[in-house]
């Protein structure tokens, strides 16, 4: 289940950016594509510029029930024990870094 959650996170996550890219700043976005005769409303400055901003709230949506559900869902899975990293102690592993530091030889005259 978190493989496929996953997934689909990174696939709206990139498809996000993607979009957001091909808009334009000063609202004209994909000025080039629209204007056919027979096109109508759909492909003109003002359809294409509603049509991107309507993708992106609905990609900006799923980035955002993705991104908590992976947070529900490896906060129920992954911690067992119910502790917080910061609760756990690093002496130990301290202790075990130290240990393994080999002496330096000292140089004979």
């Amino acid at each position: 289940m978190s493989t496929v959650l996953l997934v689909i996170h990174l696939l709206v996550a990139i498809f996000l950016v993607a979009l957001i890219l091909l808009q334009r700043s000063g609202g004209g976005a994909l000025d080039g594509l629209g204007g056919g005769s027979g096109a109508g409303n759909f492909l003109t400055a003002r359809g294409t510029g509603n049509l991107l901003t309507r993708l992106t709230a609905i990609l900006a949506t799923l980035f955002f029930i993705t991104s908590l559900s992976l947070s529900l869902y490896y906060r129920d899975h992954i911690n067992t024990n119910n502790q917080s990293i910061l609760d756990q102690s690093n002496v130990n592993a301290v202790e075990s870094q130290t240990s393994t530091i080999p002496d330096v030889p000292t140089a004979e005259k």
